[in-house]
């Protein structure tokens, strides 16, 4: 979208005094926001915003009135402090605080991470293969990096990738010591342990070639966050752009084919993508393209053998798979290997040596079936329990015979397991220990199945303690999130435990909005559909009354991100279903941050949302939008957190939502805004910090159904 819309005439004031002050509270009011006229004119209606002050981040005024806020929900929630506490030592109690990753093998070395007793951070090793390519325990083990000292000095701190060279002698890592979620390009030396000067920023992701002295990455736009340049780097050398994604609604993204012979190029919008190939012995090359980009065509590739299998949504909305010459890729010459299935959506497809995997989703289920190439059979791993989530997991090496899978259910702790790719046999490698004893025959999960009001079957997970009485007296959490395509996972949760120990119901709502039951369920749930995954949420909410697993004055609900917009969403539409609301970094300003192009991930979300310079997607999304939609009315108790280096959804959607919320609502009710003056969209950085966050969390809604220990 261009900087200037012409469509639009904007009419902006901005009169704000140096001295007028930025909210006023004292310690047994909320902090009132101060108001400031603010106007702009959008298609033809005259739009007022009297919170646009408090996007200015490096306003003092701005700061401390989020300071405030937390400084009240710090005095509000004394009363809870000792439970938030008892709450973070049950959870810490239960993990197991020196921990190691399952290895897996990259090359001749085994790659894992591990975790010290009291760290935060975890440290990340190898060790060289034994025997036959084996893991050797007693093989000595060399420490790659140890985030803990890494993370020194910085109040928040992530990798997020290392990208091991082909020779495996040297190491790229990713590194965020903001949450904003822009990452630094370092190189690592792993046989002097010494970094080298070549470096870069707002890198999101890094492929080497196999000369172990080139790499690829794709820079984001400083200001828009969108991933749209590739860059080539010879170590010692400064970069060179090799391509630059023109289109706003596309981001890029590039890899390393399993096999190692191909430097893959993605390109991709919510509607169309592309691919393009590079010989990975040929850094200076050229890429090619593998189908091109056509409007509406989504497809993904994987290279072995010279043949190019690709999933495809052409001729099928749910996917299909396809092999191709790579040569010669197009449809005239493509076979059939998965034929298209309304009811089943082909997600993920990994190609190995002798096997190739095919990663499925029908009725909010994975499964993964493995083609054995050698006899033409097909193997199926699926699971007995009634709603579980099971992964794929990386399987580095291209001659594996092992598929490595994540599998956990809502009573299952989280599982790593081997798939033999010939026999279909599991392998459990490593399941999480709950520290202290766990018992899962105490608890039950259970699928149940909702109609929504125009006739959609929507799917429920949930878990209980068993003994829980149904006669609408038990408390309950209702959790979803419904946008982007992406699932609602049935996971198992250590933090849990402790809401389930004190007879909490948990329910997590595979909604639309989510491909939780094929790619249809998003397009149901997107553009000038997304109230569907509203009124799912809200018809999920009222079966679960009607059916007596809980009451309105017993249900709390909880959502993050666009999880968030739906929070805010469905109290505006229904405000007396709910008892109290957890809106974690929620997207709630939608109207204001569709608008404003220049802002982080706007553009890209068109195709997701609507472009708001359409008269029709702009007056849909206005109907809608949290901010927009407040009114003079009784709103249950809501817990808002948010991070001020937010870089998905800015801090100050939840501040301006909060103040404009508690400016209107007529009820007496805690309204609360927690910002993370540290962090980003994630939340805190290291694992107890995360923990002590997740626990005032569950301390306040648990204080919501009036329980206090």
């Amino acid at each position: 979208m261009p900087t200037q819309i012409p469509a639009i005439l904007t009419a902006l004031t901005i009169a704000m005094s140096s001295t007028l002050p930025a909210f006023a509270a004292d310690s047994a009011a909320p902090p009132v926001a101060a108001t400031a006229a603010w106007q702009e004119t959008r298609h033809g209606d005259v739009v007022t915003d009297d919170y646009r002050w408090l996007q200015k981040k490096d306003d003092p005024k701005v700061i401390a009135y989020l300071n405030a806020e937390n400084a009240y929900t710090e005095a509000v929630t004394a009363d809870i402090a000792p439970l938030a506490d008892k709450l973070f030592a049950e959870v810490k109690g239960r993990m197991q605080e020196v921990d190691l990753s399952v290895p897996a093998r990259i090359g001749n070395y085994y790659y894992y991470t591990r975790f010290e007793a009291g760290k935060q951070y975890p440290i990340n090793c190898r060790r060289p293969a034994g025997a036959r390519l084996a893991y050797d325990d007693k093989a000595p083990e060399e420490i790659l990096l140890n985030q803990n000292e890494m993370a020194e000095g910085h109040k928040f701190f992530a990798v997020a990738g290392t990208f091991v060279s082909p020779d495996g002698a040297l190491m790229v890592y990713l590194t965020d010591t903001t949450g904003f979620r822009q990452f630094e390009l370092h190189v690592k030396d792993l046989r002097t342990g010494k970094l080298l000067p070549d470096s870069a920023p707002r890198v999101t992701s890094v492929a080497w070639a196999l000369d172990n002295k080139t790499i690829f990455f794709v820079q984001e736009d400083a200001t828009t966050k969108r991933s749209d340049r590739l860059f080539r780097m010879t170590l010692g050398s400064a970069p060179v752009e090799v391509y630059h994604e023109p289109v706003e609604q596309f981001s890029v993204q590039v890899e390393t084919s399993r096999d190692g012979k191909f430097i893959m190029l993605d390109m991709g919008a919510t509607d169309t993508s592309e691919t393009r190939l590079l010989a990975a012995d040929k850094p200076l090359g050229a890429f090619r393209t593998v189908l091109g980009r056509e409007k509406g065509h989504r497809y993904g590739v994987e290279h072995r053998n010279g043949e190019l299998f690709i999933t495809t949504n052409k001729d099928a909305r749910n996917f299909r798979l396809v092999r191709a010459p790579l040569a010669t890729p197009g449809p005239a010459h493509w076979k059939e290997l998965v034929r298209h299935d309304k009811a089943v959506m082909v997600r993920e497809v990994d190609a190995f040596r002798d096997f190739l995997v095919v990663m499925e989703k029908s009725n909010a289920l994975n499964r993964a079936r493995i083609y054995n190439f050698k006899n033409k059979s097909w193997k199926t791993v699926q699971f007995d329990d009634p709603v579980y989530m099971a992964t794929r997991m990386r399987t580095p090496a291209y001659d594996a015979t092992s598929y490595r899978m994540a599998y956990q259910s809502p009573v299952t702790p989280s599982t790593v397991l081997d798939v033999d790719m010939a026999s279909g046999a599991r392998t459990v490698l490593k399941r999480v220990e709950v520290v202290g004893g766990y018992d899962a025959s105490r608890f039950e999960s259970r699928r149940l199945w909702v109609t929504a009001r125009d006739g959609a079957r929507v799917p429920l997970s949930a878990v209980y303690k068993k003994g829980v009485k149904f006669d609408g007296s038990a408390p309950m959490l209702l959790t979803s999130y419904g946008s982007y395509g992406i699932p609602t996972e049935a996971n198992f949760s250590i933090g849990r435990l402790s809401l389930l120990e004190r007879g909490v119901i948990v329910v997590q709502a595979h909604i639309r909005g989510g491909t939780d039951m094929g790619q249809a369920w998003h397009d149901d749930g997107m553009l000038m559909k997304k109230k569907n995954t509203f009124y799912d949420f809200i018809d999920a909410a009222d079966f679960l009354v009607k059916e007596k697993w809980t009451s309105p004055n017993r249900l709390v609900i909880q959502g993050g991100s666009a999880g968030g917009l739906l929070m805010g969403a469905v109290v505006n539409l229904r405000p007396e279903l709910f008892r109290g609301v957890h809106a974690a970094v929620p997207f709630v300003d939608v109207m204001n941050t569709m608008m404003d192009a220049t802002l982080p991930l706007t553009t890209g979300e068109y195709l997701e949302w609507g472009n708001p310079t359409e008269k029709a997607a702009y007056d849909y999304m206005r109907s809608y939008s949290p901010y927009d939609n407040i009114e003079r009315k009784a709103y249950p108790a809501m817990l808002v957190t948010t991070g001020l280096n937010d870089s998905q959804v800015m801090y100050w959607e939840p501040a301006k939502y909060v103040a404009k919320l508690r400016a209107h609502k007529t009820d007496s009710n805690q309204l609360l805004l927690k910002t993370n003056m540290g962090a980003g969209h994630g939340g805190a950085s290291g694992r107890y910090n995360a923990v002590k966050e997740g626990a005032f969390n569950m301390a306040w809604m648990l204080s919501q159904w009036g329980i206090k220990e």
